[in-house]
């Protein structure tokens, strides 16, 4: 059985946990025949890279095969970021979605489009989020870490609330004004929308469930593994964040997987490709960007296109590309790696980077 078929396999056992805990509440059939569906609907047809994370590097950081108890709790810890991925994107793909309008995500209607669904998805979101600490009690309750699980889920929570608030705010359509934005906006927006709960959180937790302490030494050197950790991860996420940001620009939907591409342009959103351009652009092109960026027209989003297309956006981004590579090999190569059990291995940060290098989609 492959690594994703195993991964997938837990989640039968965890829904049948939420399942049977919400029905022991005495909700009644109807609030639990719907409870069943947002799972069944928002947990199906992701990559679950993110969850599948927190098994990898947990067995990387063990040194050998985790043992069929060690992998479901390490199944159940990487189930919980996806529901809270879910969460972040129901809920702010919810939230995201109504105040952009999307129609799909995933390659299907957003759940909030669906018939009947409308804002109750709201709630659904926050039952998303409710179910992980429900599996955070029951499975951890009573481990030295749990309440370090707690706080990691809580604030990865918050940086990427904290991290929807700027993008939001950012990109307000009543104010089109691109002086308000900046590859320093851009940068934070991103690490905290995406970089915190997509890449930090998976590995910080497999690291929390196979006993990475706070520090240990290393040749004498005295190693803070967490802050390490974070030190590589969030310009990882960075990295990952902008090539989605040149994918909304380039890409063709059926790489993309989702009807809606070029979005950005239209919602008005600080993204790489138009601060690229607006460090490159004439005072002409400058101009088109002025009265064109954030219009809820074709032309005009044609128009913003034509401009990064001049400008070379595609050959920045190929440049970009090549620099963060080799940056992030370096980072990783600085990791003080140890034969000890139980410390960061360079490995749980190159899976990551060769996942995503030069991806297409």
């Amino acid at each position: 059985m492959d690594h994703r078929s195993k991964f997938e396999g837990i989640w039968k056992r965890v829904r049948s946990e939420l399942m049977d805990h919400v029905a022991s509440e005495g909700m009644v059939p109807e609030a639990v025949e719907w409870y069943g569906k947002n799972l069944d609907y928002n947990i199906t047809g992701g990559k679950l890279n993110r969850g599948m994370h927190v098994v990898e590097t947990a067995q990387i950081i063990k040194g050998e095969e985790l043992d069929d108890n060690e992998y479901y709790k390490a199944a159940v810890l990487g189930w919980a970021v996806e529901l809270i991925s879910l969460k972040l994107e129901a809920f702010l793909i919810v939230s995201d979605d109504i105040m952009g309008n999307s129609m799909t995500r995933r390659g299907k209607p957003c759940w909030y489009r669906m018939p009947g669904v409308g804002l109750i998805a709201l709630n659904d979101a926050s039952m998303l989020e409710s179910a992980i600490y429900y599996l955070l009690k029951k499975h951890f309750r009573h481990t030295p870490y749990y309440v370090d699980l707690l706080e990691l889920f809580h604030d990865t929570t918050y940086k990427t609330e904290m991290g929807q608030l700027m993008d939001m705010t950012t990109a307000l359509e009543s104010n089109f004004d691109l002086n308000r934005f900046s590859l320093d906006k851009h940068r934070l927006i991103v690490i905290y929308k995406a970089a915190f709960y997509s890449f930090y959180l998976p590995v910080a937790l497999g690291m929390r469930l196979t006993g990475v302490p706070e520090s240990y030494t290393i040749e004498g050197k005295t190693v803070e593994p967490y802050k390490v950790a974070l030190s590589v991860l969030l310009p990882l996420g960075e990295y990952f964040q902008t090539q989605n940001d040149f994918f909304d620009f380039s890409a063709p939907p059926e790489l993309v997987g989702r009807i809606q591409v070029g979005t950005d342009i239209v919602e008005n959103k600080c993204s790489w490709c138009v601060n690229i351009a607006l460090a490159l652009a004439t005072p002409e092109q400058r101009k088109v960007l002025d009265e064109n960026y954030g219009r809820k027209d074709p032309a005009a989003e044609a128009r913003v296109k034509e401009v990064f297309e001049a400008v070379g956006v595609r050959e920045r981004f190929a440049k970009y590309e090549v620099d963060m590579y080799e940056q992030l090999k370096e980072l990783v190569a600085a990791i003080p790696e140890g034969p000890e059990r139980g410390t960061l291995k360079r490995q749980i940060f190159m899976i990551y980077l060769e996942k995503i290098h030069k991806r297409i989609a």
